[in-house]
């Protein structure tokens, strides 16, 4: 059952937008609605395509899908619209094409990609378990060095024969 109005919910939502970016919980309290009821409203927007990025003043911050759902939204926009837009969300025109950019460049093969992270881990562990087991000889070595120069205290010390001999 639905208790508020469309109209509602979206004049809610656009207040923790850019410019206001009023926090949920201040909104809630404005509105008599509950912190859960408005964060649901805002998880519900993003589910349906709309950007919804919150109280977060600086665009950098953004989650990766709000900026990519703004690319989405402006993508068809003329230059006045997008002006319009830039506006009403409180964002810059360089930042969608900045953001534009990075959602068409995601997907191209980068030199500098790592060639598997699979790849890489099972070196990473072949290397780890090579240097335990190198470890493991090495302290049994120290421990038979250590061993051998206990007896050999030991053995001098019943016998009272003299180590320069």
């Amino acid at each position: 059952m639905e208790y508020y109005s469309k109209e509602f919910k979206e004049a809610a939502l656009k207040r923790l937008m850019p410019p206001e970016n009023i926090s949920v919980s201040k909104l809630a309290k404005e509105l008599g609605v509950s912190d859960t009821t408005i964060r649901n409203w805002r998880a519900a927007a993003r589910e349906e395509g709309h950007a919804t990025p919150g109280t977060v003043r600086n665009s950098d911050k953004w989650s990766s899908s709000d900026k990519f759902l703004i690319v989405m939204e402006t993508y068809s926009l003329n230059e006045e619209e997008l002006a319009e837009y830039c506006r009403s969300k409180g964002i810059f025109r360089e930042d969608i094409e900045a953001w534009r950019q990075s959602c068409m460049s995601a997907n191209l093969p980068s030199a500098n990609k790592p060639k598997n992270n699979d790849q890489e881990s099972k070196e990473d562990k072949k290397r780890i378990k090579e240097l335990e087991k190198e470890l493991k000889r090495k302290e049994k070595a120290l421990a038979e060095a250590a061993a051998l120069l206990v007896l050999r205290k030991n053995a001098n010390a019943l016998w009272g024969e003299n180590e320069d001999e």
